[in-house]
């Protein structure tokens, strides 16, 4: 039977800290959250004395489901800085925690980004971030954890990210707009790659590669054929992520995003029960 997937919000695209992140999207009416890290810049520790207990309790008192911790800060230290650097052993520490954090807030899913400071530009970024992300999927997996990263690679890259992680608890964490902002078609990349792609999808839309204030849809991020393009290929996402740019504290705009991805989720999952039925028939 196929599955209906959660409705969720990335807590670092929200007004507020992480407690604010849960009580907004139970009054979203979303049934999940992605939460950061946090550090320098990003907001509070996510793994200061009691902030795990307490967000534990909040989550299940408002009926939201935890599902990945992720660790942003590492886009200003850098994934792929040489081997025994400062820096090296920074991230590597960063990932510990992110994944200890996930472990003890009771997510399925890990996941660090590749931009910035941690951007692959050539086959030297890509070889030095695949051996910490190997490292740390052998990590998660032995927390039982699956590990993502998030990166603008074309298809190909992409490809080869996986097979030198050679990790089976690796995945790739597709977010439908980082293909458009990097020059790229989501479309072929979800061809390339949709055997790996995480379980939670990233959702946002923009205009010439920028992320402003665009509803899911209206931008030119083809949200929705990226969607389609992930029903073709018979993936269901567990959880569908809004990651617009919320802080500005527009919860109208907020509240109409969440409509209209709950609007495309019904629809695809109707689409796909009835061809189970048809199947079966």
């Amino acid at each position: 039977m196929t599955r209906f997937p959660l409705v969720g919000l990335a807590g670092w695209r929200l007004p507020g800290d992480h407690f604010d992140a849960v009580e907004l999207a139970r009054r979203m009416g979303t049934e999940s959250l992605q939460l950061d890290l946090g550090g320098p810049g990003r907001g509070p520790w996510l793994d200061a004395a009691g902030t795990v207990d307490r967000l534990r309790d909040d989550c299940a008192r408002y009926g939201v489901k935890p599902l990945a911790v992720s660790g942003n800060t590492l886009n200003d230290i850098g994934l792929n800085a040489p081997v025994g650097s400062q820096d090296a052993l920074r991230a590597r520490h960063i990932l510990t925690r992110v994944l200890d954090t996930a472990l003890a807030l009771g997510t399925p899913l890990a996941f660090v980004p590749s931009f910035r400071r941690s951007a692959i530009n050539d086959m030297q970024d890509l070889r030095r971030t695949a051996a910490v992300l190997a490292w740390a999927a052998r990590e998660a997996e032995s927390r039982g954890l699956l590990l993502a990263n998030e990166n603008g690679l074309d298809p190909q890259r992409a490809r080869t990210l996986v097979d030198e992680v050679a990790a089976p608890s690796f995945r790739l964490l597709l977010d439908t707009y980082n293909p458009r902002a990097s020059g790229l078609d989501v479309l072929a990349l979800i061809e390339a790659t949709h055997e790996w792609i995480a379980p939670q999808i990233h959702l946002k839309d923009g205009t010439n590669g920028v992320v402003a204030r665009e509803l899911l849809g209206d931008g030119d991020g083809r949200v929705w054929e990226a969607l389609a393009a992930l029903q073709a290929q018979e993936y269901t996402p567990e959880a569908l992520i809004l990651e617009n740019d919320y802080r500005d504290g527009d919860m109208r705009r907020l509240a109409l995003d969440v409509e209209r991805v709950r609007v495309r989720a019904r629809a695809a999952h109707t689409d796909a029960r009835d061809t189970e039925i048809q199947m079966r028939s």
